[in-house]
């Protein structure tokens, strides 16, 4: 047989051996799929998730979005780990999955806090409560803390998943789902903007404050301090530029800021303008005025030392990343120190001890 029609048998015999093996490849797909499931499943069950992290104080954005459609961001959610401790700042639309999908698990949070009551801010609370008692098997409700008005909240969270909860406890019976552990305990602070800072944990490792901010007509609005063991982080809640939250952040490690670009909010009323959607118009025409620009954001931050600002609340959506930086303007040129978009799933570790700085994100691997 001549060499070219060997060769060709060859070749002929060998896609045959590729397609057969292949094809049974194809029909093992199925089995190699649940084998891969059951060892997922066996590691992420089993494991601690947090235990790849040193003892110190832990930032993660559970939801750097707001109230705009976004697909790649769930709503304000920020998770603070003071050591082992786990707590949430605000609870945005998706927080439940996304504390889940970083391995901040809702049945481990000790309590949550809310900046305010602007929707977009609360409404992932009842997944967060629901994932908190039957994730866990919880004996308590879970502690909402808030300015004055958190109790009426959390009233009308426990009102609208009493039915679920009757159902719930039904099918799986009270040790799975323990009835005095259902839902969340209203825990309110008195605060005005005029008044004092209001101290919520206040021990030998970790303090937990409360301070006002300017989100008028929102009143009140609040952000929170965490301190642990040295090291630092401020979260803003939504607020216009503010001198009391400026005071607060004064040499921070870390500073989680909201941010609303001007000029990429102005473009949205031109084209609802264009579009006739005039409540749509006036609803961008209002909103620069309770949030704070990227810019000003860094010049607070500038002024105030900070270690490392994080922009979250992010206003408008940014579907393509070459619009960062027209969203950012020249706040790299007015901050000095490290800065960042947040995105959702990232992790900013402070080890105590030290003044090291660690980003990772737990959702992008």
């Amino acid at each position: 047989m001549p060499a070219k029609q060997t060769g060709r048998l060859i070749g002929l015999v060998a896609l045959g051996v590729i397609l057969v093996a292949g094809g049974g490849l194809w029909a093992a797909r199925a089995a190699l799929a649940m084998r891969a499931m059951s060892r997922i499943l066996a590691h992420n069950l089993g494991a601690d998730p947090l235990a790849d992290l040193p003892d110190g104080l832990h930032v993660g954005l559970c939801g750097t979005g707001s109230p705009l459609p976004d697909p790649g961001r769930s709503g304000p959610c920020t998770a603070v780990i003071a050591g082992k401790r786990i707590f949430i700042v605000d609870t945005g639309e998706g927080a439940a999955k996304s504390l889940s999908l970083m391995g901040m698990m809702p049945a481990r949070a000790e309590r949550v806090f809310l900046t305010h009551f602007h929707s977009d801010h609360i409404d992932g609370l009842g997944a967060v409560l629901l994932q908190h008692w039957g994730g866990g098997a919880a004996k308590a409700p879970l502690p909402v803390h808030g300015p004055q008005g958190v109790d009426q909240v959390v009233a009308g969270f426990n009102a609208a998943y009493r039915l679920d909860r009757s159902y719930r406890i039904a099918h799986h019976g009270p040790k799975v789902m323990p009835p005095e552990g259902f839902g969340g305990l209203a825990a309110p602070f008195q605060i005005s903007a005029q008044g004092p800072d209001v101290v919520l944990i206040d021990d030998p490792d970790l303090k937990v404050t409360t301070f006002p901010v300017r989100h008028n007509p929102v009143e009140p609005a609040v952000g929170y301090k965490f301190v642990y063991k040295g090291r630092s982080a401020v979260i803003s809640g939504d607020t216009a530029p503010s001198p009391r939250l400026e005071a607060e952040a004064k040499g921070v490690d870390v500073l989680v800021h909201e941010a609303l670009s001007p000029n990429l909010v102005a473009m949205q009323e031109r084209a609802a303008h264009a579009a006739g959607r005039s409540n749509i118009e006036a609803v961008f025409h209002d909103i620069p005025g309770y949030h704070t620009s990227p810019e000003a954001a860094a010049a607070i931050a500038q002024r105030a030392g900070v270690g490392y600002l994080v922009f979250s609340h992010i206003v408008p959506a940014l579907p393509m990343r070459a619009l960062y930086g027209p969203f950012l303007g020249r706040s790299r040129q007015i901050f000095h120190g490290r800065l960042r978009i947040g995105e959702d799933g990232d992790m900013l570790s402070l080890p105590a001890g030290s003044t090291e700085i660690k980003l990772s994100n737990r959702m992008q691997g």
